[in-house]
């Protein structure tokens, strides 16, 4: 997918179980409600969507977006990033968030039977002037699961954000069944873009 071959997915399902470690994690979570990326809500079969969309941010980047949404019974959250293809870096950074405060390395590996297993590393916070890594008292990092099932014709995921002192801060389990459509860049819907763009990696 890139901002060449004018292609979106749109995906719809349910995430089975989403949950949290407990009361200590709310704070945390309850941060990340202000910068669509965590939030403290629980459940069961979550009716769920993501959408990715292609396009050149202001400094010619390809970018996608991941814009995923879980509607809950009496509020709906959204959990936003952008990836990048660092030139500088040789890898993939994610913006967190609809602000881009947070941008987070990025590996990958393919696992044997065909499924995706995506790692996060080291964050750096931005704003304004100030550049810093994030400290790792308060940083979550995820490991994404994806998968193909032929079978279902639908995508399983897991995710788990971990902290490395307080241990499992978050996660979700489920699946979408995904749709491609053709979408010129202009046709990119507002909300799925970044407030700002951070232009440092």
């Amino acid at each position: 997918m890139s901002s060449q071959n004018r292609q979106a997915m749109v995906g719809t399902g349910k995430m089975e179980r989403i949950y949290n470690a407990g009361l200590h994690t709310l704070p945390f979570l309850y941060v990340g409600t202000f910068l669509n990326i965590m939030f403290p809500e629980t459940g069961k079969d979550v009716p769920f969507t993501i959408e990715n969309y292609a396009y050149q941010d202001r400094a010619g980047r390809e970018t996608v977006t991941w814009i995923r949404k879980f509607q809950f019974p009496t509020k709906l959250r959204r959990f936003d990033a952008t990836m990048i293809y660092s030139q500088q870096e040789g890898r993939i950074i994610d913006y967190l968030g609809n602000w881009q405060h947070l941008a987070v390395d990025i590996d990958m590996k393919v696992n044997p039977n065909g499924s995706l297993t995506i790692f996060s590393g080291n964050q750096r916070f931005y704003e304004g002037p100030l550049a810093f890594k994030f400290p790792e008292l308060f940083s979550g990092n995820a490991e994404v699961n994806e998968a193909y099932d032929a079978q279902e014709d639908l995508f399983r995921i897991s995710v788990q954000v971990r902290n490395k002192y307080f241990g499992t801060l978050f996660g979700y389990t489920g699946y979408f069944k995904a749709e491609f459509k053709n979408l010129a860049p202009s046709e990119i819907p507002d909300y799925a873009k970044p407030i700002r763009e951070e232009m440092r990696e």
